[in-house]
């Protein structure tokens, strides 16, 4: 058993360490509510400094975006997922030693490698400019995680529940949704979050890909910050409204995120 002075100390250590954590959070967060275009800390609080960023960076259009793309791409990777992780750890896949390495490649490939031959192929095709392009493209680069994530996930569930499954005359798809993705649900939260997180933070592929009325949150904070560069105070509320959706999610899916996290460390 853990001593009383070893629980203090573990207590002493943790309370150190958040207030490490959440020191630069804290100050960010006071700059952006700051009367002072350089951020500093005050005791007058400019709550105004929101809805002059979220007016002057026209955020509501461009989040919107954001939310559009970022929506889809989840839905879509994770059900491919879904459907791709349940095939190669229930099913069993013909020729799965050469496929699931072939997919794990998907991870390895960076964007900024593709992006050129990527961008010229999908001018060709007009989904440049287009959010159809942008959410095609997240979602290839977000199913070979998730493929090996679930894969995993799916691995842990005993295989008597599916042979019993089996005898009872359900099917595969019966199996799946009935059976098997209900009992992991902590690790489909937490691939939606981490989707989510990913594919809303993104700036690099949608600066390239989207312009004008299609630009996304991430894209719109840079042309405000580079607008308004001297003012600080602006810029930091303009960051936490940008980062407001995934802050918030995290908060209301924490506690399956942690256990979802905790269930992918398990054996394969």
């Amino acid at each position: 058993m853990t001593s009383r002075s070893e629980k203090t100390w573990n207590y002493i250590i943790l309370t150190v360490m958040a207030l490490i954590v959440l020191w630069p959070v804290g100050t960010f967060v006071a700059a952006a509510v700051s009367p002072d275009r350089a951020g500093r800390p005050s005791t007058d609080l400019q709550w105004g400094n929101f809805a002059t960023a979220w007016q002057q960076a026209e955020f509501a259009q461009s989040m919107t975006v954001s939310l559009i793309i970022t929506a889809s791409v989840v839905i879509l990777s994770v059900l491919l997922a879904l459907m791709g992780g349940y095939a190669f750890g229930v099913l069993g896949v013909l020729g799965e030693k050469f496929l699931f390495p072939l997919i794990l490649l998907g991870m390895m490939i960076s964007l900024e490698v593709i992006i050129v031959p990527l961008y010229y192929q999908f001018r060709s095709l007009g989904l440049t400019d287009n959010l159809l392009g942008v959410i095609l493209i997240h979602t290839a680069m977000g199913v070979p995680f998730g493929i090996f994530w679930m894969r995993a996930a799916f691995r842990t569930l005993p295989r008597a529940v599916f042979e019993s499954a089996e005898l009872d005359g359900a099917g595969a798809f019966r199996m799946l949704w009935s059976i098997a993705a209900p009992n992991i649900m902590p690790a489909v939260y937490t691939l939606i979050l981490l989707n989510f997180m990913w594919t809303w933070n993104d700036y690099f592929l949608s600066l390239v890909f989207l312009h004008g009325d299609n630009q996304t949150a991430t894209v719109a904070l840079g042309v405000f910050q580079g607008k308004y560069v001297t003012q600080v105070n602006l810029m930091a509320a303009g960051g936490l409204i940008v980062a407001a959706p995934v802050l918030i999610l995290y908060v209301i899916f924490q506690r399956k995120f942690i256990s979802g996290m905790l269930a992918g460390a398990i054996k394969e």
